[in-house]
């Protein structure tokens, strides 16, 4: 069975706060859902199928339906997929319409790490030693920022890809992240501030990361009767795409992700191809990220990622590939440091081309949100989704 058509986001919700010391995650949970709700036009009972993930306090999906009081559940679903969770969620809450076992499908974030101190490039990536991987990769300290660092470095070695191509993609973010008004880091600011930056995890600069925030946001997934009953724009989802990938008993590659799978699938579903796509939300925890997710998906050849992302291609009205207009995981927010939540939520805005006039993309028809989660020099999940305005 195919989802193509068979659902659509009605409503969603980015919370405007960037720092919470005030709010606990669970009432960050609970704004978010009740303003999503407001922007589809539907209430709390609508709802009969409840979609989170490891942010959600408590186990699984009990204590948050609880807590929102959702009544009338017939579905729920607590896949955890990292920072690319809730775009597979999207996914997943078209699957369980199209099937019938829910009707309007309420998908939420939230989370503290601003205001709980989590630093979240720096720290040993492994905690629990009961994780298979725990014994033979805890000893030799891997943090995000350095795992990272390898696919960067790896990249650079293999393809020839600069720190200054690198760099552009923080640039094209950042002339983004002047238009809103919630971005944590609204300045502009150039290839040579990226690369003069500190160095972080060679070669990886401060300026090649993402944004610690507070927040969340959340998606209103319904069947297409509903969505036509509705005020909103219609933004449907077309297609889909999810994996893991790991390190095949050794035979790794750095310079490749995930979306190598999950995008093909998607774009197969669809029905169309890289060069249809006229909006792309990429998920951004490092540069890096950005350009080996654009070369998977196919907007590039494996290996060109530098110079395609150079010279303000990524930017809007200017570059072939608008990408993250809201400024992204590395200049607005990056919620829960779970950031595929904010990609799907733009990419519905510029389908409703209610972006911010100056990052509008002109005519944007069909638009791809790509999240990666977890490690990207390891093992890592990614999820692919693809929407069409009405």
């Amino acid at each position: 069975m195919t989802i193509k058509g068979k659902a659509y986001i009605a409503g969603i919700f980015e919370h405007p706060t960037r720092h919470a010391p005030d709010k606990s995650v669970s009432q960050l949970h609970a704004e978010v859902a009740l303003g999503a709700l407001a922007d589809a036009g539907l209430d709390r009972d609508d709802v009969d199928g409840f979609f989170c993930a490891g942010d959600a306090p408590g186990p699984g999906p009990a204590s948050m339906a609880d807590y929102l009081n959702l009544t009338k559940l017939r579905h729920v679903d607590s896949t955890e997929l990292g920072g690319s969770s809730y775009v597979a969620l999207a996914a997943h809450a078209a699957q369980a319409i199209a099937l019938g076992k829910c009707n309007v499908a309420l998908i939420t974030l939230a989370g503290r790490p601003r205001s709980e101190g989590v630093a979240t490039g720096t720290t040993p990536r492994l905690r629990d030693p009961n994780q298979p991987e725990a014994a033979f990769e805890f000893p030799y300290g891997l943090t995000t920022a350095n795992g990272y660092a390898m696919c960067a470095m790896r990249h650079m070695h293999q393809y020839g890809t600069t720190s200054e191509q690198l760099a552009w993609i923080k640039v094209a973010a950042s002339h983004h992240a002047q238009h809103n008004p919630r971005a944590m880091l609204p300045d502009v600011v150039t290839v040579a501030d990226v690369v003069n930056s500190p160095v972080i995890a060679d070669p990886l600069h401060r300026l090649d990361c993402c944004v610690i925030s507070d927040g969340g946001g959340a998606l209103i997934v319904v069947k297409p009767e509903i969505a036509k009953s509705l005020k909103r724009p219609p933004v449907k989802i077309i297609g889909a795409g999810e994996t893991v990938k790991h390190l095949s008993g050794g035979s790794f590659d750095l310079t490749t992700s995930g979306a190598a799978r999950s995008g093909p699938v998607a774009f197969a579903e669809a029905g169309v191809t890289p060069a249809d796509i006229k909006y792309a939300s990429i998920y951004d925890s490092f540069t890096i990220t950005v350009l080996m997710q654009i070369e998977d998906l196919g907007f590039c050849e494996k290996g060109a990622g530098g110079k395609f992302v150079a010279d303000g291609n990524l930017i809007s009205g200017v570059g072939k590939l608008p990408f993250n207009t809201d400024g992204g995981g590395l200049c607005n927010n990056h919620p829960a440091n779970r950031g595929g939540m904010t990609k799907v939520i733009e990419a519905v805005r510029q389908l409703r081309g209610e972006a911010h006039p100056a990052v509008q993309v002109k005519n944007c028809d069909v638009a791809l949100a790509q999240g990666t989660g977890m490690q990207l020099g390891t093992r890592h999940c990614s999820a692919t989704l693809i929407m069409e305005r009405e």
